[in-house]
């Protein structure tokens, strides 16, 4: 049997003449000035930014994604402002690539352009590990979605969202033989998965966050110094991708392991938070805001659900609440501090256990409905609400009996960039 999944190809354009760099230049002002447009006039449906966008010389690709783009940015994503360096959307009409063997660049995209006769040809250069997807995607084996082309100071990238068959597994994830692996994912660590095999935590994964962490705090001083300093421009968009490729690395990383940990298991199912509402949910002051909202949670999870689809392992969405602050064995609120979870049920054999694989064990434990609806025990008034209590994350240790893991028995951690 086989399912379908998403990825997304990415290649750099090759450095167009003077003649084609003036078209993609006119393409992306004229795409950006339809966009504020239409945002500022508050779009909420297709047919009033068509309204709006109708007027600019733009292929009609583009017109067509801004008609689907600008509506979600005030609905789904209730957006309040835009930034200057939003990438050309363009609907999969634009996905017209050509391969040929016998040129230096295999691989060309057909540029749309406004009018007629005016599109171009322009060779790319793709990342190799994709190679076969594109030959999918060229082959019609691969649909693709969305098209984006963003400009840095000296290149061209194109992205491109592409559709295929994987290998669907041969079980469903409301079986009952099924193993759910929970990931836990947060700002302090980087990312905690717990499989828990016949209801029970078994031999759980940590990676720690210490080098993103460091990273995103590097990134946000070094770029408002550069600002402040008032550089040129190309300097701080050089810092940024800099620093946005490190990060990129360790995603990569994380959600590799993350997927290789779970396939370890007898019919995994991978188990994640739906953090759609995470940014609207989590009021912990400025600073602690500004720390959890610019660590890409969704991005993150989306390389997961990519990487385990990919393996043909089934992917399910529970609800976030309170799955750092409950026991996962009686169910009772704790207390949670840093990387220590404290059971406040007399009755129960936890009383010092590990936060965040505390927090990965109940999210895979709301696979299950019964888990889900098991009622909330509040056992004290001491839950942290200042941000030591949001969900977070870090590498292996040993846990394969139902018995208490204390922090000193978690070893060292090794980096998601190691």
């Amino acid at each position: 049997m086989t399912a379908t999944t998403t990825k997304t190809l990415e290649a750099t354009l090759t450095p167009p003449t003077t003649h084609k760099e003036r078209k993609l230049c006119d393409l992306l002002d004229t795409y950006r000035a339809g966009l504020h447009e239409a945002f500022e006039a508050g779009c909420e449906t297709m047919t009033a930014t068509s309204d709006v966008v109708t007027p600019y010389d733009l292929p009609y690709q583009a017109k067509a994604a801004l008609c689907n783009y600008v509506p979600q940015l005030h609905g789904t994503y209730g957006a309040q402002e835009l930034d200057d360096t939003h990438p050309v959307r363009l609907t999969n009409q634009a996905a017209e690539f050509d391969h040929s063997p016998e040129r230096d660049y295999e691989f060309t995209w057909w540029v749309p352009q406004p009018g007629r006769g005016t599109n171009f040809w322009i060779p790319l250069r793709i990342n190799p590990a994709q190679e076969g997807l594109w030959h999918d995607l060229v082959d019609g084996e691969a649909s693709a979605g969305q098209l984006r082309l963003q400009r840095h100071r000296t290149s061209w990238t194109l992205h491109v969202t592409v559709e295929f068959p994987v290998e669907k597994p041969d079980y469903e994830p409301t079986d009952e033989d099924v193993t759910p692996v929970g990931f836990d994912i947060g700002e302090a660590h980087l990312l905690a998965g717990c499989a828990c095999e016949q209801g029970t935590p078994t031999d759980p994964l940590l990676i720690n966050g210490g080098r993103a962490r460091h990273l995103r705090k590097e990134m946000y001083t070094t770029l408002k110094r550069l600002q402040e300093r008032e550089v040129a421009e190309w300097r701080i968009d050089d810092r940024f991708d800099h620093y946005q490729n490190a990060l990129t690395d360790i995603i990569e990383k994380a959600s590799r392991q993350a997927v290789e940990y779970a396939c370890q298991f007898e019919k995994p199912v991978v188990v994640l938070e739906d953090l759609s509402d995470i940014r609207e949910d989590l009021d912990y002051g400025e600073w602690m805001n500004r720390r959890l909202h610019a660590w890409a949670f969704a991005r993150l999870q989306q390389r997961i659900e990519d990487k385990a689809r990919e393996a043909g392992v089934p992917v399910e969405y529970i609800r976030p609440e309170y799955t750092s602050q409950t026991c996962h064995e009686c169910g009772h609120i704790g207390h949670r501090n840093g990387d220590e979870f404290r059971c406040q049920n007399d009755d129960c054999w936890v009383s010092e256990y590990h936060a965040d694989i505390n927090a990965a064990v109940n999210i895979a434990d709301r696979l299950d409905p019964w888990g889900e609806s098991l009622p909330l025990k509040p056992a004290g008034d001491d839950i942290s609400r200042d941000g030591s209590a949001c969900d977070s994350a870090a590498t292996p240790t040993e846990q394969s009996q139902p018995r208490q893991m204390t922090l000193g028995e978690v070893g060292s951690e090794p980096t998601a960039g190691s």
